[in-house]
């Protein structure tokens, strides 16, 4: 995966806050936060349910925007991009991992993976090659005839991959990518992040679980909006002791 070449760090965040306002109440969601992410990096965004883990993410895919703060990508400020600015940006920079998978259900997985690339105009010819490489990186060509309804979770979630490595992006953004997996499945998804990260892909990775925070290279860890610790291959035990909960099994309708 291909990032745009610059002096500094792939991702800066400087002083990001993150306001809701409604007519009773300011919730700050984010405060304060400083962020770097180097390129070639795996850093997984840690912390409880309600912490601000995936309002991070979204500003970090320029889903959402800060109220205030700057945010750097490839040395290039993109924190008040016009909307269609961020789009373009999306599109070529940045691939999205879904707890949800968000296929699109009348779609074979060929035309999922394909989706993206339709949006640059790219050359058909082009398009087949990278979604057939993608496909193949992920172990799901032999499925790419086949619907979102007539594969597992896991596959899906592959399928889900695949579709957001098939642009070459700057960096893989995954929001609790293992979150509606069984054990067995989680595993396997985090086993091909860790090795499409061996291969020189940047992964920013939000997840509650301190199983799967181990993969990354650095990790840092959110309570009420602020980043409050970071650490470096952090052990289960020693997460643990920071007051992680091993042994909660996290099901598809808890929330984030």
């Amino acid at each position: 995966m291909t990032a745009p070449q610059s002096n500094g760090p792939l991702i800066k965040l400087a002083t990001v806050t993150k306001v809701f306002l409604t007519e009773e109440v300011e919730t700050h969601a984010l405060s304060g936060i400083e962020l770097e992410i180097k390129e070639g990096e795996f850093l997984a965004i840690a912390g409880p349910s309600g912490c601000g883990k995936t309002t991070l993410l979204s500003i970090l895919g320029l889903l959402d925007t800060p109220t205030n703060g700057e945010y750097y990508l490839a040395n290039q400020p993109v924190a008040q991009l016009t909307p269609s600015q961020r789009a373009a940006v999306r599109n070529r920079q940045i691939g999205f991992i879904f707890q949800a998978f968000n296929l699109i259900g009348d779609l074979t997985v060929y035309e999922n993976v394909e989706l993206p690339l339709t949006y640059r105009r790219m050359p058909a010819a082009e398009r087949k090659k990278r979604v057939m490489e993608a496909l193949d990186k992920v172990g799901m060509s032999h499925r790419m005839k086949h619907y979102p309804a007539q594969l597992s979770g896991g596959q899906q979630q592959r399928v889900a991959v695949a579709r957001a490595v098939g642009g070459d992006p700057a960096i893989l953004l995954a929001d609790e990518p293992t979150g509606n997996l069984d054990s067995v499945n989680g595993k396997a998804v985090m086993d091909l992040l860790r090795e499409l990260h061996r291969e020189g892909a940047t992964i920013c990775m939000v997840t509650h679980d301190p199983r799967y925070a181990e993969y990354a290279d650095r990790s840092v860890h959110l309570f009420d909006g602020k980043v409050v610790s970071e650490t470096n291959g952090k052990t289960a035990h020693e997460l643990e002791e920071s007051g992680f909960d091993m042994h909660h099994e996290r099901g598809p309708g808890n929330p984030s």
